[in-house]
Order: structure tokens, then sequence, then C-alpha cells
């Protein structure tokens, strides 16, 4: 099992503009820039991920996208 999802991203991204903001010690620009593009760029993987369960036409599952089966248009699990 995956140890680094989506959600894990959220929460570090989400704890770097906490810490942008902290008034006694906040996090260096660069060092936010640098968590902010590494982020990009696993937020492109998951979309590539997404659209090739697409176009494979079943529901794989994603260790990086929580495990969970792509839903169809219509919500159900395809």
């Amino acid at each position: 099992m995956a140890r680094n999802r989506m959600s894990d991203l959220r929460s570090h991204l989400f704890l770097t503009i906490e810490q942008l903001m902290d008034p006694e010690d906040p996090m260096d620009i660069d060092r936010a820039m640098a968590v902010a593009e590494v982020g990009k760029v696993l937020v492109s993987s998951a979309k590539v991920e997404v659209e090739a369960m697409k176009i494979v036409g079943e529901a794989p599952q994603s260790e990086f996208l929580l495990n969970k089966p792509l839903l169809g248009e219509e919500g159900q699990k395809r």
C-alpha cells in the first residue's frame, strides 16, 4: 500500500500555508515555492493517471488516488 497519497499532498500544502502565515517563524518563501512546484507535478501526474483509467475503461485501483476505483459520469463505479 502506498504511503503517499493525494490526501497527504493536500495536508502538506495546507501545512505550508499555515507555516507561511506563522507570524513568529514564517516559512522561507523559496521553500514554500518549492513545495508548491512539487505539488503541481504530483497533481499533473494524478491527472494523467485518471485519464489513463478513463481510456482503459475499467476501474483499476490507484494507490496514489486513495485506492478508490474511478467513478463513471453517473457517479457509479465502473
